[in-house]
């Protein structure tokens, strides 16, 4: 759907071990390292790479770059071909690239690095709701939102926060406010059919943010409230779910910017319907 790839493991050696090195990347781009600089500003700390994360960062954004770099050259080569028909767009990069000329830039950014920096985020969004590979995963709970820099002074729920402050969200919290939530922590869907129903998921309540809200939120909203919902529907109409030896599913947390379990699903997964009705 992002870039027209379909990720398979028909042959060995092709598209598998493609995936598999994209999915890793995806993963450790996710993860979290501390950095000394980030928590004691020392001018010795943000020069001397101490513990390596900043190299492994940069090798690992640069990958995911090169990747994402190939994808949208493959687009914008297929767009200058004779038979090339406008209105044919296949696929989201198709989109974005019919939308945006190379004159367009959106605050100081070129149009190709504003499209690799959201295909960058739905692949992200997508890797922590859905599968990828082999490893499955539960719906994402990010502990953080992306962190926002103020752009000059401000005070913040009192607090004075000097112009160039990086300033990080804490969802986790939020989402866990006892002042708001009853039992936060208990799985409790039946929550939002009652006292919650009216919640807006797009970033107008505060108590519940889930993809974020104003300019940085995710620019995958309408994708996920309209398609997961349907896919998830899909799903349990036409399979019966179980687990090895019917044990309870592992839901201890990883660490990670987005909250992926620390170990992945392993479930049995058998048709409940006819084989005919798995054709269309």
């Amino acid at each position: 759907m992002i870039a027209g790839k379909t990720y398979g493991r028909v042959e060995k050696g092709g598209n598998e071990e493609e995936a598999e090195r994209f999915k890793k990347a995806l993963k450790d781009f996710m993860s979290i390292g501390f950095v000394l600089w980030d928590a004691f500003p020392i001018p010795l700390f943000k020069w001397i790479d101490f513990q390596g994360h900043v190299k492994f960062m940069n090798r690992t954004f640069k990958y995911i770059d090169c990747v994402l770099q190939s994808w949208l050259d493959e687009h914008v080569m297929k767009r200058e071909r004779v038979d090339f028909v406008d209105g044919n767009e296949e696929d989201f990069i198709d989109v974005m690239l019919s939308m945006m000329s190379n004159e367009d830039f959106v605050d100081g950014y070129s149009r190709k690095t504003t499209i690799k920096a959201t295909a960058l985020v739905l692949f992200n969004t997508e890797y922590g709701v859905g599968c990828f590979g082999r490893d499955c995963y539960s719906l994402k709970l990010a502990p953080l939102l992306a962190p926002h820099e103020s752009v000059e002074d401000c005070i913040v729920q009192g607090y004075h926060i000097p112009k160039g402050t990086r300033l990080w969200v804490n969802t986790m919290k939020l989402h866990r406010d006892l002042k708001i939530w009853s039992n936060p922590d208990t799985f409790d869907p039946e929550r939002f059919l009652t006292s919650q129903a009216g919640v807006d998921v797009r970033g107008h309540q505060y108590e519940f943010i889930p993809f974020g809200s104003g300019r940085r939120s995710c620019p995958g909203i309408t994708y996920a409230t309209q398609v997961t919902h349907l896919a998830i529907a899909h799903l349990l109409q036409g399979f019966d779910f179980s687990t090895p030896s019917d044990e309870p599913l592992d839901m201890k947390e990883g660490l990670g910017v987005t909250m992926r379990k620390a170990d992945p699903i392993e479930v049995f997964i058998t048709p409940r319907l006819p084989s005919v009705l798995y054709k269309f």
